[in-house]
């Protein structure tokens, strides 16, 4: 794997601390290990759905934290008694974290876990601040001309 050194452009750029971070959060996100699965999909024009498969973990057993622009999703197992000697164990049930970069304005509207999937909605919601607006253009009207000539009037108008 190619790896890059991105440290030049950050000894001369000033105020870029948050690309800086996200670089780095992708390098290492790469190897990053695989469990639990997941998608991300897009539902809408600013809205978006992560599927994570979480077999074995109840609502109680995940967490899901927001904060800075980074969605945290973390599953605790309970340490139960088995009641049987597992011969196989093809269900992983092991303690996982997973982190998610937001882009800004993102929020989290909720949380749903049915048949082993949990579904994290999604959407990007943009302050009225920092939406698009119209400017209406005025009609021009010219200024009004002196009209006698005046020596004061072509004093000012000089």
């Amino acid at each position: 794997m190619t790896t890059f050194d991105f440290a030049p452009l950050f000894r001369t750029a000033i105020g870029f601390d948050r690309l800086a971070r996200l670089m780095d959060n992708a390098a290492t996100a790469a190897e990053a290990p695989s469990y639990p699965p997941y998608n991300i999909e897009k539902t809408g024009d600013d809205s978006y759905r992560l599927t994570m498969a979480v077999a074995g973990f109840s609502p109680d057993d995940i967490e899901l934290t927001a904060k800075d622009n980074t969605l945290l999703v973390a599953g605790r197992v309970r340490n139960e008694q088995a009641k049987a000697e597992v011969l196989y164990r093809g269900i992983a049930a092991r303690a996982f974290e997973r982190r998610f970069v937001l882009a800004d304005h993102m929020v989290v509207e909720g949380a749903d876990l049915q048949n082993g999937l949990l579904h994290v909605s999604l959407k990007r919601v943009v302050p009225e601040a920092l939406k698009p607006r119209r400017i209406a253009i005025g009609g021009g009207a010219a200024t009004p001309a002196i009209a006698n000539d005046s020596p004061q009037a072509t004093a000012n108008a000089a």
